[in-house]
């Protein structure tokens, strides 16, 4: 081999999972920052996040198909959109009385936040989560 020879290197790049992981944990991140702020007087934070997060869920959630990721993708889609419907039923209880407005939200804000370390553990231990 003589110094003009080329040798030709290709790096392979992450094993798809690691990065259908890579954006799980990004998602559930985003997701972990709204819910917090929600439950947390005062700290409210932009629902562009959960945007954010819902529309990379939605995007990347095909190239999960037939992987322990899937489940992952498909239970932050429906938390997100099971949290979206309860809020908006329950909006008119803020018109017509603040404090069980209040409650309701603070019950679904809540459960939102279970839901997502929930599945924040199960992804920590590489498993599906179930639900």
């Amino acid at each position: 081999m003589s110094n003009n020879d080329i040798i030709d290197v290709t790096t392979k790049g992450a094993p798809p999972e690691d990065s259908l992981k890579t954006w799980g944990w990004v998602s559930y991140i985003l997701h972990l920052i709204v819910a917090v702020a929600a439950v947390v007087p005062g700290a409210q934070v932009s629902i562009a996040l959960l945007i954010i997060a819902l529309v990379m869920d939605l995007v990347k959630r095909d190239d999960a198909a037939g992987t322990w990721q899937a489940s992952h993708f498909s239970w932050r889609i429906r938390t997100v959109l099971w949290a979206g419907v309860l809020y908006v039923l329950t909006f008119p209880l803020f018109l017509l009385f603040y404090l069980p407005g209040a409650i309701a939200w603070l019950v679904i804000s809540v459960w939102f936040l279970y839901r997502i370390v929930r599945g924040m553990v199960a992804m920590n231990a590489g498993k599906p989560i179930n639900g």
